[in-house]
């Protein structure tokens, strides 16, 4: 059986929706949290780096605009950080065949 990134677990289906009326920090925090963001380090160096988002994570599958598939464990993790920020988060736990899953693979680059 295939694996996604080495994760072969239960899988939940994750939706968020940020409201139009949520301030505009907002909806950029949810987009670093999901997506990750360019960091620069402390210090007198200052060197950019990639601070990773939930996508990164291993058998994390961004399915299209404000859907995620992932493990229970991840899944929790996010819609608490979403709801803390207003956001209106729905999970369900899904059952897809990792080959299935494959097919909504996208690249780790942020989104166009």
């Amino acid at each position: 059986m295939m694996t996604i990134d080495r994760y072969d677990g239960d899988r939940v289906l994750l939706s968020y929706d940020v409201s139009g009326a949520v301030a505009r920090a907002i909806v950029a925090r949810v987009c670093q949290i999901i997506f990750g963001r360019r960091r620069l380090s402390e210090g007198s160096a200052k060197v950019a780096y990639q601070e990773k988002g939930f996508i990164h994570r291993p058998g994390v599958v961004w399915v299209g605009q404000s859907v995620l598939v992932m493990s229970p464990g991840d899944a929790g993790e996010l819609a608490d950080r979403l709801r803390r920020l207003g956001v209106r988060v729905a999970m369900g736990p899904v059952s897809i065949a990792p080959s299935t899953l494959e097919a909504f693979r996208r690249g780790t680059r942020f989104p166009a």
